[in-house]
Parts: C-alpha cells; sequence; structure tokens
C-alpha cells in the first residue's frame, strides 16, 4: 500500500502537516443528506470513474474479482458497494453514478433496489433479488461539464457518486463528522488517503465544526504533539506457517493534562477505544479483527496495562492460506482455529520478553506505607479465619496463609539492590553510528558462533546509538535486513558440507522476531523450524541502515541438541510456588496533619490506582495473581457507617472490620472466579462491541454497588436473634 500511495501522490509526505491533509481529504468525501432521523450518505471518490458501458463489469459485478492482482487495495469479490445496500433502508435503494477521468465518456447512473415481490411471486418464489436501472437495455447517461453536489470546496466533474438511501447506522451514530468520523477513524487505522465526513447545517444548526477530515487511528496516535501516547515500539514477527506480521504497540500514559488517572483513563478511552477494540489486526490500513483487554490481562498477564495499551497487528504480508483461514469475510472478528492461536501465541512470546515486560514492571513498583500493626492484624486473622476447611483449601490452592510477605520484599529489594548498575546515559542520535552484538560468545575462524537447541529459541542483543523511534518514524526511518549468506552447512566436523547447494531464505529455516531499538538495544529471536537438524550450521548476516553506511554483523548459527524439558510444578502444587497473600494497602482522601504518613488518593494516582468517595476497593493483578488490595478508608459507605459511631473504641472496631471484610471478601471473590474459570463481559451497546471486563474491575464495581454496606451492617448473630423474636 505504501509503494502504491508514494507511485500516485509523490507529494504524501506532507500530509503530515494539516494543510495538505485537508486538501487531499477532498478528493474522498462521505456527506450526509435528509432527516437526522432517515439519514442517506453520499460517498464521493475522485479517482479512476468508469465509462456506462463498464458498470456492469464493474459496480454492478459480483465475484468477478477484478482487484485480485492489485495488493494496495482492499476487497477481491467486488462486492463492496453491493455489500453496503442491506443497510439502506426497507427498500434498499442505492444510487451509482460515475464518470471516467478523461472525460472520455458521458456521466452515467443507475440505481439499484431489492426487487419488491408481487401477490403472485410471493407464492412461487422463496426469496427475493436486487436489480438496476437500464434504459433501452442501457446504463442511462448523459453530457455534464459539472454538477453541484454539495461537495466541500468543489463541483463534480469526474470520478464516482454513491448515494446510500435511509442508511442504517450504528445505534449511537448521529453525527457524520462526529461519531461516525471517529468510528471510522477506527476501523480505517491507517487508510491510504484522507477522507472528508461532512454534515450540514440544516441537520445540525449549533455545531461550529460541520467538515472533520480523518487520516485513521495511527495518525492521530503517532502526532508529535500526542498528549496521551507515552511510548511505541514495534516488534516484527516472521514465522514458516503464516509469513509476517509488523506488532506496533502505543503505552499510554497514566495522567495527562493536569488530570488524574480516571479522567485521563476516560479520556483515552473516548479518543481511542470508543469501539472497545485495543489489539487490532488489519490489512492494508483496514481492520479485519480485534481481541478485547483479555488477552492483554490473561494471554500477556500484564493487568496494570489493559486500560493504557493499544495493539496494532498488520497482516498486510502474511500469506495467502494464512489469510484466509484468519478472517471472516466481513471483516469484524478473527476465526478461531490453529492459525489463529499460533498468531497469539507468537505475539504473546514476543511481547512478553521484550520492552512490554519493562514497562510493565516500572508500573508495578509499590506505594505502600502501611506498618506492622496491618500486617499483625492479617497474620492473625489468616491464622483464624472461622470459616470451613474446603474455603481453606479453596484460598490455599493458590496462597499461603501464613503471610509471609516481609520475607518475600526483603529478598526483593536485595535482589534489586544487587542488580542495579551505573549505566551510562543514553544519548540516541538520529541515525545509528555503530552496530555491535552483544554478549561473550566463543568465535570460529574469527567468526562469532551462536548455539541454538533444535527444540528451542535464541535471542541476540546488538548495541547501538541510534533512537527508539527508528524503524517507524514517518521521517526518513531506517531497516533492518537479516540474511542467510552461503550455502547452508551440514556437518561436526572441522569441513561440514553443503546441505544446499543454494541458499535459501532466512525464514525458510528460522522463525523471527526483530524488536524496535530501545535505549541502544534491538533484539532478534531466531527459532530453528521443521526445515532444520542437528548439527546444521547457517553463516548469518544482520545489517543496519546508516546514511553514512551500512553496518553489519556476520556470525554462525549452530544448530544442536534439543533441551530436555524441565519438570516445572504448576502454581500451588509445592509450598514454594505458591504466592503470598496480596499486599493491604489503606488509602485516605488526604494526608492528617500531625499524624503518621500514609497513602492518599493522589499518591497511589501516580500509579494509576484512581479513587473517589464511592470506590471501596481496587485489587491490583499481577502476572501471578492479585498482588495489592487497596481499601478506600474514606469511602462513602464506610463514613456513613463511622458516623453513627460514639466512642473511640468503636471506631477503631469499625475500621479494623471495615479493611478486613473488604480485604477478605476480596480475595475469595477473586479466588472463586478465578478458580472456576469465569469469563466476565459486558454486552453491546450504542453500536460499540461487547467488553471483557476484568475480575479486579467487576469486584471494584460489586463493592461499589451497596457490597460494602451490606458488609458493614449485616450482623448474623442479629439476624438469628429475629427469627428467635
Amino acid at each position: 500500500m505504501e509503494e502504491g500511495v508514494s507511485t500516485f501522490f509523490p507529494d504524501y509526505k506532507n500530509w503530515d502537516r494539516n494543510e495538505y491533509k485537508r486538501k487531499q481529504a477532498e478528493s474522498i468525501q462521505i456527506l450526509a443528506h435528509g432527516l437526522k432521523s432517515d439519514t442517506s450518505l453520499v460517498i464521493y471518490d475522485d479517482g479512476l470513474g468508469q465509462k456506462p458501458e463498464n458498470f456492469e463489469n464493474t459496480f454492478l459485478s459480483l465475484l468477478k474479482g477484478n482487484k485480485n492482482e492489485v495488493h494496495f487495495v482492499q476487497g477481491k469479490y467486488n462486492m463492496g458497494g453491493a455489500g453496503a445496500v442491506v443497510f439502506c433502508g426497507d427498500k434498499r435503494y442505492q444510487l451509482i453514478a460515475s464518470k471516467y477521468y478523461d472525460k472520455s465518456s458521458e456521466f452515467g447512473f443507475t440505481l439499484v433496489r431489492k426487487h419488491p415481490l408481487t401477490k403472485t411471486e410471493n407464492k412461487t418464489m422463496r426469496n427475493t433479488w436486487y436489480e438496476y436501472l437500464v434504459i433501452n437495455q442501457a446504463i442511462p447517461s448523459f453530457e455534464i461539464e459539472e454538477l453541484d453536489l454539495g461537495l466541500l470546496n468543489r463541483k463534480f466533474t469526474t470520478g464516482t457518486i454513491l448515494k446510500l438511501y435511509s442508511y442504517q447506522l450504528p445505534t449511537g451514530v448521529k453525527s457524520i463528522s462526529n461519531e461516525l468520523n471517529q468510528s471510522l477513524n477506527e476501523y480505517l487505522f491507517n487508510p491510504a488517503l484522507p477522507i472528508y465526513t461532512i454534515e450540514t447545517k440544516e441537520r445540525y444548526p449549533n455545531d461550529n465544526q460541520l467538515n472533520r477530515h480523518l487520516y485513521g487511528l495511527r495518525d492521530r496516535l503517532e502526532e508529535e504533539d500526542s498528549k496521551y501516547v507515552e511510548t511505541k515500539f514495534s516488534v516484527d514477527i516472521r514465522d514458516q506457517k503464516f509469513g509476517k506480521v509488523k506488532v506496533t504497540c502505543y503505552v499510554f500514559k497514566l495522567r495527562s493534562e493536569g488530570k488524574n488517572s480516571t479522567e485521563t483513563s476516560k479520556t483515552i478511552r473516548a479518543r481511542y477505544f470508543k469501539n472497545n477494540m485495543p489489539i487490532l489486526f488489519t490489512i492494508s490500513g483496514q481492520v479485519h479483527g480485534h481481541l478485547g483487554t483479555g488477552f492483554i490481562s490473561q494471554s500477556l498477564k500484564f493487568p496494570l496495562l489493559k486500560k493504557h495499551l493499544l495493539i496494532h497487528i498488520d497482516c498486510s504480508e502474511i500469506n495467502s492460506d494464512a489469510r484466509s483461514e484468519l478472517f471472516m469475510a466481513s471483516r469484524d472478528r478473527i476465526k478461531e482455529g490453529n492459525v489463529s492461536r499460533l498468531l497469539r501465541r507468537k505475539i504473546s512470546d514476543a511481547l512478553k520478553s521484550g520492552q512490554l515486560k519493562e514497562i510493565n514492571a516500572l508500573r508495578k513498583v509499590s506505594h505502600s506505607v502501611e506498618g506492622d500493626d496491618v500486617d499483625e492484624i492479617l497474620r492473625n486473622m489468616t491464622r483464624n479465619l472461622p470459616i470451613q476447611d474446603d474455603l481453606i483449601k479453596l484460598l490455599d490452592q493458590t496462597y499461603i496463609l501464613d503471610d509471609n510477605r516481609k520475607q518475600s520484599k526483603k529478598k526483593k529489594k536485595s535482589a534489586t539492590k544487587n542488580t542495579k548498575a551505573n549505566k551510562p546515559v543514553f544519548n540516541p542520535k538520529r541515525f545509528p553510528s555503530f552496530f555491535k552484538i552483544n554478549g561473550n560468545h566463543p568465535h570460529k575462524d574469527g567468526v562469532t558462533l551462536i548455539s541454538v537447541p533444535l527444540n528451542g529459541k535464541r535471542q541476540l542483543k546488538f548495541s547501538t546509538d541510534v533512537e527508539d523511534a527508528y524503524f517507524d518514524r514517518a521521517q526518513e526511518p531506517g531497516e533492518m535486513q537479516i540474511s542467510l549468506l552461503g550455502p547452508e552447512l551440514r556437518g561436526n566436523g572441522e569441513n561440514p558440507t553443503p546441505k544446499n547447494p543454494e541458499p535459501r531464505k532466512l525464514n525458510d529455516v528460522f522463525d523471527i522476531v526483530k524488536s524496535s531499538p530501545s535505549k541502544g538495544e534491538i533484539r532478534i529471536d531466531l527459532e530453528p523450524n521443521s526445515e532444520v537438524a542437528v548439527g546444521d550450521n547457517f553463516e548469518i548476516k544482520v545489517n543496519l541502515s546508516s546514511p553514512s553506511g551500512e553496518l553489519d554483523q556476520i556470525f554462525l548459527v549452530k544448530i544442536t541438541e534439543p533441551k530436555k524439558k524441565e519438570n516445572t510444578d504448576q502454581p500451588g502444587e509445592h509450598p514454594d510456588n505458591k504466592l503470598s497473600l496480596p499486599q493491604l494497602i489503606r488509602v485516605y482522601e488526604k494526608e492528617e496533619e500531625g499524624a503518621k504518613k500514609r497513602n492518599t488518593w493522589d499518591t497511589v494516582d501516580e500509579k494509576g490506582v484512581s479513587f473517589s468517595h464511592h470506590i471501596v476497593v481496587r485489587p491490583i493483578e499481577s502476572s501471578d495473581g492479585l498482588s495489592e488490595i487497596y481499601v478506600n478508608m474514606d469511602s462513602t459507605a464506610f463514613l456513613n457507617f463511622r458516623s453513627k459511631l460514639k466512642t473511640p473504641e468503636q471506631m477503631d472496631i469499625a475500621e479494623k472490620k471495615y479493611f478486613s471484610a473488604i480485604y477478605f471478601h476480596t480475595l475469595f471473590l477473586y479466588a472463586i472466579t478465578k478458580n472456576q474459570k469465569y469469563s466476565i463481559n459486558k454486552p453491546a451497546v450504542e453500536g460499540e462491541n461487547p467488553e471483557d471486563v476484568d475480575i479486579t474491575d467487576y469486584i471494584t464495581d460489586l463493592f461499589s454497588a451497596s457490597y460494602a454496606q451490606f458488609l458493614l451492617n449485616f450482623d448474623t448473630q442479629e439476624l438469628i436473634r429475629s427469627f428467635e423474636a
């Protein structure tokens, strides 16, 4: 697609500037006509156009496949325009009009509709059909110089017009230049050309911005002055079975523009996740399927990032067989199957071991300042929980009930201290000046030797001084090429023999994952596929582009015996593998003058844990389970309960009852839901896609909906006495 754009639109690099982008967007316009309650859409395209005599082989044909060999356009069955007619009101009317770009033909038009069955046809026909208008067995046409169709800044001369009468817009979409514009931005993640969406003053007299252009969500995410994107990076994955995909991750800030984390999260959702699509699969810039936040929290095991991460998977270069197995013709979801599972596993493996893991670790830093009194209370309660053995067993499957967090914290603290190194400050350059492989690898005849087990993978790290965005920036991007040199060799002796006289491509023998630069480091994962055997040797060249001359590294890869699989116990099967109880962190609205330092709403908000009076609890999930449970000591539920008490002793007991009840109920709800393998989602509303709901969010909502008040006010002994009365 990029090659097609650069060939036909040589000034496309100027489209990062709004004045050029708006000018180009005038060539494709979507206009609203009619009443707000009965909207018709006009789609204008200043493209090739068609002659009237060619309508039947283009606009009006089905399954002709006239785009199969044009790789930078969408569609292959010639059904795009026809597919929209089923949403054109009850009678399915659609106008198609066009004039060829060189003005060598007349302006042709036709009207498509669903055939209205007569009474007789209703009795004899099982189905209706679609038909189009002809006059004297020909597409009607007439001469024009120009037509005033209400287009922005121009009149129609050549190109194509498609009018969709009484179009059934998704629920929640009203204004074409607002809600529809936003949805198109998401579904056309990276369109070839910018587009205008245009409303009318008659429909929205109070709207001051009736015309809005769009250039896809990628354009909005990569704006240089983005207020919400903290960082982005990419990973290239090459696999023998499905080909190549490029995965780009956009990590959002926890707080922006002076807003707290809740307000920032809401703004990010409104701007970038209107249709609940945090994981996007695209072909030639158009979304063909998506996944929910469950992939982030469950597959990647980065729940802290579930509301602050957008992942774009560009599938434009996957092979044809994989494409047909992966995507539905409707382009609205991913098929379940072997290819889908393989692709998700490859993406998950690549992201879990790279830059995203480091970002998640940074956001995991605790803000706890709790003291020994709370630790002791929890230890005593877990030793003496007044519950039945089967409930204890449920918790004991996952957690160590005798709290040993102090020991864990000490170990972690000392480990962290030992791993800290005085690294020099990294000063990135726009272009690289050096490139070398890291590590103390053995050498053979002056060439670095890398061993890779047949059933495993090997990650190689390279040092450079180029900026992180080198592979992905819009202006003067660089690239890294990995290639196989010379004939492949087989044998363990001094003189290995050629396996193949002609070298193959590297991805014929290795599945490869390549990351974008991160603070002066580039990572490559090599995983042998089924085409290699123990003893094979491959000479590989890695080349990093640079205006001053290409930088390269050459090394020899030797395939070694498969690694023996280690026996690893599942969490909970052995006491050493169990998790400590999650940390209890009490949070207050603000500091108390003269009192011991404590967590406040503002300090934990810096971590992305937001509170207000109506929020009672925030469980925080790590890759292994619950790591912290934040309890709001200034929730409306507790403040209302405490206001009825009179003595300090009563208030002290009530406080301990409150945070311990919230803590243990949260713990049990989480453990039960996890052990029963429940999945939770909200149904689609207002035209949006269904939304996956994480267990932690569900628990937070549950306590906010009067559950905390119930726990505080419910007394079993009083209930029994009421029955006895």
